[in-house]
């Protein structure tokens, strides 16, 4: 009788005991979960801040746009350049073609030269205004483009700077152009003996053509660079720039 009482009563409180049990079993994982989560966050192993993300992003923006206008504006930038150089517009390739060919070649080599000239000094105008872009860089802005391929910010500059740099670039095309000489070789060009017939109705816009090709140049040097700081280590110049791209 009394192994009965004593099996009833131990019946009884298990269940209780195994439920207090399991209830500081959970109570110590969900405890452990949150030192770990505490831990991690605190160290920066596992994580970036929003903070750490924006201030990246606009350190890379920074140093990208830096060094394309440098690369852009130096002497002989687009002219020596094969990925930016500036060819004849295409609407007179066919009479440059044929001034070569009959030894007229130096005429065309020097339209090209002042064309690349002229693009090389619009350059050194981009700065404020893609400084502009890098300070309206929201938090969201920062977190897209940090997951963005190798030209994510080479495509925000160009969506929030491009009409901004034409209009700051056009006048500047035209007065190099007329400082260095573009439109008085395009003029020797095109009066060359048998090449009006190639050019007539062309209605050429050199500023166009010019402050066009030297924004699509610009942009070509900015993809370079932040492709080289996202996958080269030796362009992450700052420790912050490691940390962003070397995950």
């Amino acid at each position: 009788m009394r192994n009965i009482v004593f099996f009833l009563v131990l019946l009884l409180t298990l269940p209780s005991l195994s439920r207090a049990g399991f209830q500081d079993l959970l109570n110590k994982a969900t405890d452990s979960t949150k030192g770990l989560t505490r831990t991690g966050a605190s160290t920066g192993s596992n994580s970036l801040s929003n903070e750490e993300i924006s201030s990246g992003l606009i350190e890379t923006l920074r140093l990208g746009a830096e060094r394309a206008v440098d690369l852009a504006s130096a002497p002989g930038g687009f002219l020596k350049n094969p990925a930016i150089h500036i060819p004849l517009p295409d609407k007179i390739q066919g009479a440059g073609n044929m001034l070569r060919r009959i030894g007229l070649g130096q005429q065309v080599d020097t339209f090209e030269q002042t064309m690349n000239e002229a693009a090389e000094k619009a350059s050194k105008e981009a700065m404020p205004i893609l400084g502009q872009a890098i300070k309206e860089l929201t938090l969201d802005d920062a977190q897209r483009l940090w997951k963005g391929g190798d030209r994510a910010l080479t495509d925000y500059f160009q969506q929030k700077t491009r009409p901004a740099l034409y209009e700051k670039f056009k006048p500047v095309v035209h007065n190099t152009s007329q400082q260095v000489g573009v439109t008085r070789s395009y003029d020797n060009l095109v009066r060359s003996p048998g090449v009006q017939p190639l050019v007539a109705g062309s209605n050429l816009d050199l500023d166009h053509y010019v402050t066009d090709k030297a924004l699509a140049g610009l942009f070509t040097l900015l993809a370079e660079q932040e492709k080289q700081i996202r996958t080269n280590p030796v362009a992450r110049t700052t420790d912050l720039l490691k940390k962003l791209f070397g995950r």
